[in-house]
């Protein structure tokens, strides 16, 4: 058959395999014949035959010219073959042809497709021909048939952009090498036809099946003509299509649909549906034929939506449709009947196929193209699994991944054995795909931020008057195998879970279905960015701790190989000793860990739904919240920052759009490696607390930056790896065949090629960093620092890892192995696949031995082995000894001159042989597992090299990688930069401290401000000299909010570790910062702007400590003047006299600064500026400078003034804000100074003096003159009067 097949364009089998896909949702028998009935197989061009008589059969049709109306008809592959039309005169049949117009017939469109012969071939003898729609092609005109195009003619056709296959079935099989596709297993309609849709300029391709499934079909040297079997199956995008109608080329309209899916995120409208008749197809027949979808809608248990139970997750088929439905059909629907939330791909052979309402989703958000049909109908190819699935979870669907688990052979051999009348292969759930629970994909490599999934469960117990929320919580990062912790108590803002969520930002939510209370799930909406939610049915689905801790004992006996349950020398079960010491300290704590067990429930159930479960929890690492516990914070390691510090000092996020830029974080991010910057998070959200491990960090750092040549090129090292924790779980959760690593998954794209490249990845990565570390080690050995020493000494800080590496390294070739996609193991590397190929050489050696005793029986050294076909070893004896031959040779064939046998013996070690030589390729393609299984029990020392170990300060190589970004940070900070001192309190009564010198900002760099723009202040709080609490006033725009944010964020940097940006820098620890700053609301969530602020006062009043930071910033203006003052007023009195903290509070309400003018505790200080005039109004010039005494005034008129107000409302304010100063605050009742007495005349001419006296002196800082002194004791007269 080879020798008369012509070469095929590459043309894959796999299209033929497919065809009938387009009607998997169509029933009804086909009534009209499809085009393999038409025409005999030798007319598809995979199957030409130029045997004359079955040509002579089509002659007639051949030569008939179809009409227009005809034109619709798919076009397959050109039919080569001879013809009886015209010979071509033979003028035209070489170089001279070149030029010409010429129409060409294609058999199977039955149309005549017109183009230009572009050049001639020598040596094929053929020409390329450029038809209209620019495709081109190599065709032997003197076979084909074809019309020369005099000048003048107008008559044109272009040829279709379809293609109906008409392949053979049997030859198919022989082609793809039965590689188990299931496109006959299914019952679906036998006409269908697939639509391709292409741009004009865009040529045909057909996937090359070296990609698809290893056909040995060859492509045929055809420029620029290949065939896209879809649209979107690839990477590439058409923009265009064109249907040939009467010669007339019609452009795809955009397919629009207005019909609401219900899959994934809800209800979706899409924009890639049809327009017009297509939609009207679509709209109507979802309309007539799913009506239960819509006003008779009910789930699985035929609840209504009304129900209080009603599930909408699930859908209740009625029997009637289901009785319409074919095999495939059923299949598709009985699993989207129970996910009506999720997104289906559906495998179908080498396809992941989208149907119905899936297909809309698919084609709006994938661009995927609508296939032709009634149905709603779309799909792409294995080998771009990976990529549209990260897309479609990355906007937050869940996607739900049917594998075939069965092949067609499979399904024939079930049928035959069992009797079964199944007419589909079996298909399973194998993954379910989320934000959270996505492991890999470009948009992934490309992000470094966790994405975490967060469980809380909670409990609300009263005491006294007071009420107090209980949460337990656990949260997730799949792609490293991380699992988080916790449980607390919390206040009713719920302050600690409001913390924690900020900080993680988790992309899932796992809850308990209406158990949560209101309060927490407004924390839960406010404090999170558009995750997933994740209802769950209490006790069943987000079990309680009890059912819990018994699945989570089960799982890790069975990860511990034991399904028994041990039982100590008396009897009692042992149960414990198969946990991680997290979960074992969590079930001994009994009412302490329930709640925290009971959310651990509800994440393990949500990823036992995804396949996840075991996987995940063999080689998690699990650490305790730091909020866990008790509320001593005195106890804890940790600085703690509340969501309201975090947001307002833009720690992660800045409040213009939600980005990095301009935080903290991106300030100091100058790590190298994914999970470096990860860490650098962690400890901004939670900077260290304790005075020892303070300084053990500022020393890494400062050695670090000492030497910062080596560091960097430590650096350059670090650069070349990828995301290690990440392809670590990777690589430990193939470990096992499980989801779709499962043996009985049927994948047709080598899974294991992409496996071993990643495994080799992993070990290289080890050994790079392993030997970094080495070199860094060496290079830094002459500082004397102990902890860093450590950290980079094999065996101590830093896992001896060499060994296992020289294993892996000697085990098989890296280089070669990356390559080829296959590992060919060196001797000792496998004990199995050294015991089998052992095994097939001692089976070689007997029978080499037996040759010998053969020779000596039949005493001819002569005598050898040969192979003749597939007969290995037969004895080849010359004619001459055949009167020799013993009785038991078989005789297996001659030729003129010698004889071969087979002995019983030969037979016996053949039969043995092929036994071997099977196990060990069994053991050869096997290889990998093993291998990775060997990797993995070493996990704890490869995680060790890469993240943290628990209890340890040093981090390893993600620390290094921090260390040293922290290191290379204070390189961008505006001015001289310092190591911050940091000292304890001796005794109780010590007042904290907080003292710094000419204090940049940590976060405004030179190139955004200009050099030496941003001015540099001095800052005293607390200690045995200085007032605990500032009280700031100033004109607006004058930097208070931005010296309130200054002095906070150099604390962070203080206890992070890091460099500060002044010239000195010297604190007592910090337990807690609070801040109160801008203008915001949570209408969501019922709480106005003066709410919201308050609600933050509220936490600080109650959680601040001695120890802690507070910063207020215009507490109270959301109000009348006279509430918010008077709040204002209290709050402060409060934290001065009650708390007894260190804070800043910046107002424009004067008379506080009049109130506490006097008070030690208090600093009056002001932001400088100069006023002057412009126009008959103030203009005032900001200093910037942190100045003693209160600023009078807030000159609001300039920042009008500033803004563009129009000088008339300008001077009209400035007259109204005469008249309110004069009614409030500054003479607080009238004088009549025509009949006063001289008292009171007195006292409003000091008055005036006052405000005359801060007005011209408010730049000149607390420099004693005159008028100052005046000031000072006018004061005291007005206090007298």
């Amino acid at each position: 058959m080879s020798n008369s097949r012509r070469s095929s364009n590459g043309r894959s089998p796999l299209v033929n395999q497919q065809r009938q896909i387009t009607s998997f949702f169509t029933k009804s028998p086909s009534s009209t014949p499809s085009p393999s009935s038409i025409l005999p197989k030798s007319h598809s061009k995979l199957n030409p035959n130029p045997n004359p008589k079955i040509t002579s059969k089509l002659s007639p049709a051949s030569t008939t010219t179809p009409s227009p109306s005809q034109s619709k008809r798919s076009k397959p592959v050109l039919v080569i073959g001879p013809t009886h039309s015209p010979i071509t005169p033979r003028r035209l049949v070489d170089e001279d042809a070149v030029g010409k117009r010429v129409k060409v017939y294609w058999p199977l469109d039955k149309m005549w497709y017109e183009g230009c012969v572009k050049s001639f071939d020598m040596e094929s003898g053929k020409h390329l021909v450029q038809y209209e729609d620019s495709e081109e092609e190599l065709l032997d005109l003197s076979k084909e048939k074809v019309e020369w195009i005099e000048e003048g003619s107008v008559k044109k056709f272009r040829r279709l952009r379809k293609m109906s296959v008409v392949e053979d079935e049997e030859e198919e099989k022989v082609e793809s090498g039965g590689d188990g596709d299931d496109s006959t297993d299914e019952d679906w309609g036998k006409n269908a036809e697939k639509e391709v849709v292409e741009d004009e300029e865009e040529s045909m391709e057909l996937d090359d099946e070296d990609e698809e499934g290893g056909s040995s079909v060859k492509k045929m040297p055809v420029k620029k003509f290949e065939f896209k079997k879809r649209k979107n199956g690839g990477v590439d995008e058409a923009s265009s299509c064109k249907k040939s109608r009467s010669g007339v080329d019609v452009g795809r309209n955009k397919l629009i649909n207005q019909i609401n899916n219900e899959s994934g995120k809800g209800s979706v409208l899409s924009d890639k549906c049809p327009t017009s008749d297509a939609a009207e197809r679509f709209g109507m027949r979802e309309m007539e034929k799913f009506k239960f979808l819509s006003e008779n809608r009910r789930d699985a248990n035929k609840r209504r939506p009304g129900d209080v139970n009603y599930d909408p997750k699930t859908l209740y088929l009625p029997p009637q449709f289901l009785n319409s439905l074919t095999g495939g059909q059923k299949q598709w629907w009985e699993f989207k009947s129970m996910n009506m939330d999720k997104v289906l791909f559906f495998k179908m052979g080498k396809f992941y196929e989208l149907f119905e309402m899936d297909a809309h989703v698919g084609a709006k958000e994938l661009d995927l193209q609508y296939m032709k049909g009634a149905q709603p109908h779309c799909g792409f190819p294995e080998k771009n699994f990976s990529m549209y699935i990260e897309k479609l979870a990355q906007k937050g669907y869940r996607v739900l991944v049917v594998e075939q688990t069965e092949t067609p052979a499979q399904l024939d051999l079930r049928r035959k054995e069992q009797g079964s009348k199944d007419k589909v292969v079996k298909r399973e759930i194998c993954a379910v795909v989320t934000k959270g629970t996505l492991t890999e994909g470009e948009m992934q490599l490309a992000n470094p931020d966790a994405s975490y999934i967060m469980a809380v469960a909670e409990c609300c117990r009263s005491f006294s008057s007071e009420e107090c929320r209980i949460y337990g919580v656990c949260v997730v990062d799949v792609a490293t195998s991380k699992i988080l912790l916790g449980q607390f108590e919390d206040d009713t803002e719920c302050s600690v879970l409001s913390c924690l969520l900020t900080e993680l930002r988790p992309v899932e939510i796992i809850k308990p279905a209406k158990l949560l209370s209101l309060e927490t799930e407004r924390v839960l909406q406010r404090h999170t960015r558009n995750p997933l939610v994740n209802e769950l049915v209490p006790l069943s689905q987000f079990w309680d701790a009890e059912r819990t801790a018994c699945e989570v004992k089960d799982i890790y006996k069975r990860i511990n190989g034991s399904l028994s349950h041990a039982t100590d020398s008396s009897g009692k079960e042992r149960d414990l000793n198969y946990l991680p010491e997290v979960l074992s300290e969590l079930v001994a704590a009994g009412d302490k860990g329930m709640h925290a067990l009971s959310a651990l429930g509800g994440t393990i159930f949500y990823l036992k739904q995804a396949f996840l479960d075991e996987t995940l929890l063999r080689y998690a690492t699990y650490e305790v919240l730091p909020c866990s516990g008790g509320s001593d914070i005195s106890r804890k390691p940790y600085m703690i920052l509340d969501a309201a510090a975090l947001e307002n000092l833009e720690i992660f996020e800045n409040s213009r759009n939600g980005g990095s830029s301009g935080t903290l974080y991106a300030q100091l991010n100058h790590c190298i490696t994914a999970f470096g910057k990860r860490l650098l998070k962690t400890w901004l959200a939670r900077p260290l607390y304790q005075i020892d491990l303070i300084k053990e960090r500022q020393d890494a750092v400062a050695a670090l930056k000492a030497n910062l040549s080596s560091a960097i090129e430590f650096r350059k090292e670090l650069s070349r790896l990828p995301d290690m924790e990440r392809l670590l779980a990777r690589i430990f959760a193939g470990s096992e065949a499980c989801g779709r690593n499962a043996n009985k998954v049927v994948l047709y794209e080598d899974a294991s090629k992409k496996q071993l490249q990643e495994f080799i990845s992993a070990l290289r990565g080890c050994e790079l960093m392993n030997h970094a570390c080495f070199i860094l080690g060496g290079t830094l050995e002459n500082i004397n620092f102990g902890p860093l020493h450590h950290l980079l000494t094999p065996g101590k800080g830093l896992p001896n890892v060499q060994s296992i590496l020289k294993h892996f390294k000697n085990a098989f070739d890296w280089v070669d192995a990356n390559n080829s996609g296959r590992i060919i193991p060196r001797e000792g590397a496998d004990e199995e696949y050294d015991s089998a190929c052992q095994a097939v050489q001692g089976i070689e050696s007997n029978l080499n031995k037996h040759l010998k005793e053969q020779r000596k029986v039949l005493g001819d050294t002569s005598i050898n082995y040969v192979t003749i076909g597939k007969d290995a070893y037969l004895l080849e004896v010359p004619e001459s000894l055949s009167s020799s031959v013993p009785r038991d040779y078989e005789l297996q064939s001659s030729k003129k001159g010698v004889s071969r046998y087979w002995t019983p013996s030969i037979k016996k070690f053949i039969r043995e042989l092929s036994e071997a030589e099977s196990e060990k390729d069994a053991k050869l393609k096997s290889i990998l597992h093993r291998l990775i299984i060997r990797f993995c029990e070493h996990h704890d020392k490869w995680r060790q090299l890469v993240s943290t170990t628990a209890g340890t300060l040093f981090l390893h190589f993600s620390e290094l990688d921090v260390l040293i970004s922290l290191a290379i940070a204070s390189d961008y900070y505006e001015g001289p930069t310092c190591q911050p001192t940091i000292t304890g309190l001796s005794n109780s009564d010590e007042v904290p401290h907080l003292a710094a010198r000419n204090l940049g900002h940590p976060v405004l760099r030179s190139e955004s401000l200009g050099k030496g723009t941003f001015v540099p202040n001095d800052v005293n709080i607390g200690g045995p000299d200085c007032a605990s609490f500032i009280l700031l006033t100033g004109p607006n725009m004058g930097g208070k909010s931005t010296f309130l944010r200054q002095v906070c964020l150099a604390v962070i940097l203080a206890q992070v570790g890091a460099y500060v940006p002044a010239e000195r820098f010297n604190m007592s620890p910090v337990d807690c910062i609070y801040v109160r700053m801008g203008a915001k609301d949570h209408i969501m969530a019922g709480q106005s702007t003066f709410l919201t602020e308050l609600v933050e006062t509220s936490s600080m009043l109650s959680s601040a400590t001695r120890n802690s930071l507070v910063a207020l910033d215009e507490l109270g203006r959301g109000t009348s003047t006279s509430d918010g003052q008077a709040i204002a007023e209290s709050v402060l009195q409060h934290f001065v006299n009650k708390v007894r903290c260190r804070g800043m509070f910046s107002t424009h309400y004067h008379r506080l600064a009049l109130s506490n003018h006097n008070d030690p505790k208090v600093s009056l200080c002001h932001m400088a500026c100069q006023v002057g005039e412009v126009q008959g109004l103030e203009e005032v010039t900001f200093l910037y400078k942190l100045t003693l005494g209160a600023c009078p005034k807030s000159y609001g008129v300039n920042v009008a003034r500033i803004a563009g107000l129009p000088v008339a409302v300008l001077k009209r304010a400035v007259t109204k804000s005469q008249d309110f100063e004069g009614m409030y605050g500054k003479q607080g009742k009238q004088f009549d100074t025509s009949n006063g007495s001289w008292e009171d005349n007195l006292l409003i001419f000091i008055r005036n003096l006052i405000n005359l006296s801060a007005e011209k002196n408010c730049n000149e800082g607390g420099v004693a003159n005159t008028l100052g002194e005046l000031q000072h004791r006018a004061r005291i007269l007005l206090e007298q009067s």
